[in-house]
């Protein structure tokens, strides 16, 4: 735990708003078991999510954890190996990361829309050994050039988990009607309800950790270059959890007897899904509302109104296609208590409708992969939407720094800097970028810009690296740049974030080539080479790129050119 100065400005918000300043974290030698344990004897009966009119209850997700973390030991991983797991918001996601973590080894979530390329990249990095995907993804994987150390892979299907009759009917429908499966051959692989039931949970082992052991490789951008694996450990997410809780209990009454449904729309391998939605959700013994495919509004505004969420976590990009579509204003919103708006800035236009249709603001939080990632957040009981991310999460200090690493007084521009016990451990492999991104004090800088006012609450105003923001992904213009140049008639690349009202920024690249292409040929080609977010949308030729002295482009240069600067 940092300690913090006595004359921090946001100490007397915590009074003002009566949130803890500080967190009580448990002994060392505990870990995440203990909180899934104790979920599980606290909450057995109720709902712990709910999937296309499916349910598991806290009961059957202690058992379907076990099983699965029974046939993990069963292959003879050791303590800390890591298991990769590639899919959307289904009801085997809680199931088998929490199987992971029980198995004592560490979760590596996957964003299951990556192309080969990008899951290449991960799959050697992390070092994976089992690989559980989605069978829509499957052919993914087996396009991968490189499967690093993957020994095993298990499949799943969309309807493993609805019973007989209505898995076949789901599975079906999406093979054969709906075409949602490439061909794929995997004659190694397993299958997930034979993993399942292949080891009795009885001999499931007990694994010894503590709060220093890795629960979770987190992907990222991080604050500059390539994807890179933030270590965050059970420490690290209990932290986390807790600080989440003190803000909570600080407007809602601890009620162990209330069935209150957290929407889980935003996808549980983004971390401020799995932590609000996965980790927080089972502490506090809510129902989560999976949401496989958030793009279908329909179908998710029915759910909405079947189950009526009490908390909406939400990105920008979410709230604005709520508050757009024709049926939301006319949900029943009496049991909704808050709306969480974290991953990227939510613009005030959007917020005024939200708060209009709702009748509650949207309440900010700031966060990263590297600090599991709450950072800082509004007091959940503000009357309207603020435009700022926040006070700092209890036992978290923040600092303001210029590019001497020297601490900035309030009101003044400087990049932000935290230290706290959610922050993560380092990068895994790489030591050079963990050093680069700490100060030489021990604070994780975040690449943000803020201001911090008289009363501790912080503004982001700008943004010191060159990333580009995606509907609340970290998307960075090395990896565009390289993926976009391996076309052929591409010469050389550059790309940056441009303005959009519907995901934050797009990444637009400036190309000079060297034969004959168009604009959408190339744009067809980010789509093969790059996941959704992270493809080019817009396309500008150049006869060249503007560059250093030592030839490094210039995107500030870039971004002038388009009137940003």
């Amino acid at each position: 735990m940092p300690d913090i100065p006595s004359n921090r400005p946001w100490l007397d918000a915590y009074e003002r708003y009566n949130i803890s300043p500080t967190i009580d974290m448990p002994d060392d030698n505990t870990s995440l078991l203990e909180v899934f344990e104790r979920n599980f004897r606290r909450y057995g009966q109720k709902p712990a999510y709910i999937c296309m009119d499916e349910s598991i209850s806290y009961k059957q997700l202690d058992l379907f954890s076990r099983q699965i973390a029974s046939y993990l030991q069963s292959l003879g991983l050791e303590k800390g190996d890591k298991v990769a797991v590639m899919m959307p918001n289904l009801l085997q996601y809680p199931i088998i990361a929490l199987g992971v973590i029980r198995a004592g080894l560490t979760l590596v979530n996957v964003n299951p829309l990556y192309t080969s390329r990008e899951l290449s990249h991960q799959l050697k990095d992390s070092g994976a050994k089992v690989l559980f995907i989605v069978e829509n993804f499957a052919k993914t994987y087996q396009d991968a050039q490189n499967k690093g150390a993957v020994e095993q892979v298990i499949v799943c299907k969309l309807g493993d988990m609805f019973g007989m009759a209505k898995g076949l009917v789901i599975n079906m429908v999406a093979r054969h009607i709906k075409k949602m499966i490439p061909k794929y051959s995997l004659p190694d692989s397993q299958s997930f309800k034979h993993v399942l039931n292949a080891v009795s949970a009885s001999k499931y082992k007990r694994p010894d950790l503590n709060l220093s052991d890795v629960a979770l490789l987190q992907y990222t951008g991080g604050t500059t270059g390539v994807a890179k694996g933030a270590m965050l450990s059970h420490g690290n997410l209990v932290a986390n959890m807790l600080q989440i809780r003190a803000l909570m209990e600080s407007a809602f009454e601890d009620d162990p007897n209330a069935d209150d449904v957290i929407l889980t729309a935003l996808p549980l391998y983004h971390v401020f899904s799995f932590m609000v939605c996965g980790m927080y959700s089972m502490y506090e013994g809510y129902a989560g509302l999976l949401i496989p495919n958030p793009r279908d509004l329909d179908g998710m505004i029915k759910q909405m109104s079947k189950y009526k969420p009490a908390f909406i976590p939400a990105v920008n990009t979410l709230f604005n296609a709520l508050v757009g579509h024709k049926n939301f204003a006319e949900l029943d919103f009496s049991n909704l208590k808050a709306a969480i708006g974290g991953g990227m800035s939510v613009l005030p236009s959007v917020a005024k409708q939200w708060h209009q249709i709702t009748g509650l603001p949207i309440v900010e939080g700031y966060g990263l992969s590297e600090t599991s990632p709450v950072v800082a957040f509004n007091p959940m009981t503000i009357a309207e939407f603020t435009g700022k991310i926040g006070i700092p999460a209890s036992s978290t200090d923040i600092i303001l720094i210029d590019d001497d690493e020297k601490e900035l007084p309030l009101g003044e521009r400087g990049e932000i800097c935290v230290k706290g016990p959610q922050v993560m451990i380092a990068y895994q492999n790489r030591p050079d970028e963990t050093e680069k991104t700490f100060t030489k004090s021990g604070y994780l800088k975040t690449g943000d810009i803020g201001i911090m006012d008289e009363k501790g609450f912080i503004k982001i105003v700008d943004r010191k690296k060159d990333m580009i923001l995606v509907s609340g992904f970290n998307v960075y213009p090395n990896e565009i740049e390289e993926a976009m140049s391996e076309h052929p008639a591409v010469k050389e690349v550059g790309a940056i974030g441009i303005p959009s009202d519907k995901r934050g920024e797009d990444p637009k690249i400036f190309v000079v080539k060297k034969g004959n292409v168009t604009e959408d040929e190339l744009l067809e080609f980010g789509k093969k080479q790059l996941t959704g977010y992270k493809r080019p949308r817009h396309v500008q030729f150049v006869d060249e790129l503007p560059k250093s002295n030592v030839g490094k482009i210039l995107r500030k240069e870039l971004r002038k050119m388009e009137g940003l600067e």
